[in-house]
């Protein structure tokens, strides 16, 4: 890790990423530190971007940490765990998913049916055995199969949103448009399909792979500082 140099007492990170790292992928460093020059630690980093993420990890953990999820699946309290998972999000300072894809949500869990498929899939996805692609694959197919009124419940920002809130050293959240527009700044070849797998999921976490490599030297913590640092490449609100 380089050392920081210091201006009026703060701490400006390099404008330099690591020795191996894209001309692209220093243009996107320049950019994160042009809104955040202290990087993963600067205050204004952490007030828009990370706390409420970690905040929101919390409030996970202390509704449905593991033990909590696996003492309410053997007592049969499906629609509850749905409920918790739902309202967790929902307290989020900014919510990761569209009102549309709550009504969804909501919606496909009213029945014992759709509550009972969601508990126990998410239960497996976070804390099942099998590969990481079977867990993923099988999360897949159990969110396509829950009950649809108006709007589809199998997407991207569903699908990903409740692993990246309860284990975000391993998980990670995905926006299709801000993500691929990202992916283009970054120069990294995302093999992004709108029908959610497994195979655009594993580029997914390839490229926070790669970023955590070349942003190395400021210390990126888990998968929300990797995926803010991504959001910041994509998103409209960092021009």
């Amino acid at each position: 890790m380089r050392s920081s140099t210091h201006v009026h007492g703060r701490k400006i990170i390099p404008q330099r990423a690591g020795a191996a790292a894209s001309s692209t992928a220093i243009r996107c460093r320049r950019k994160f530190l042009r809104y955040f020059p202290d990087g993963f630690r600067d205050e204004t980093y952490l007030e828009w971007e990370r706390d409420y993420k970690w905040e929101t990890h919390l409030r996970w953990q202390a509704a449905l940490a593991e033990p909590e999820f696996g003492r309410l699946l053997r007592a049969g309290e499906f629609a509850e765990v749905a409920s918790r998972a739902i309202r967790v999000e929902q307290q989020s300072r900014h919510s990761m998913i569209f009102s549309f894809e709550k009504m969804a949500l909501r919606d496909a869990v009213r029945t014992l049916a759709g509550a009972t498929a969601f508990a126990r899939g998410l239960y497996q996805f976070l804390h099942g055995g099998g590969s990481d692609e079977q867990r993923f694959s099988d999360w897949v197919e159990v969110v396509g199969s829950l009950p649809r009124r108006q709007t589809r419940v199998l997407t991207w920002p569903l699908l990903t949103v409740f692993g990246f809130i309860a284990d975000p050293k391993r998980h990670l959240f995905m926006k299709p448009m801000v993500t691929r527009a990202a992916a283009r700044a970054y120069g990294f070849d995302l093999h992004y399909s709108s029908k959610p797998g497994w195979a655009t999921y594993r580029s997914l976490l390839d490229f926070a792979g790669q970023v955590r490599r070349d942003q190395r030297d400021m210390r990126p913590r888990d998968m929300i500082d990797l995926q803010s640092f991504i959001w910041v490449q994509g998103s409209d609100e960092y021009p």
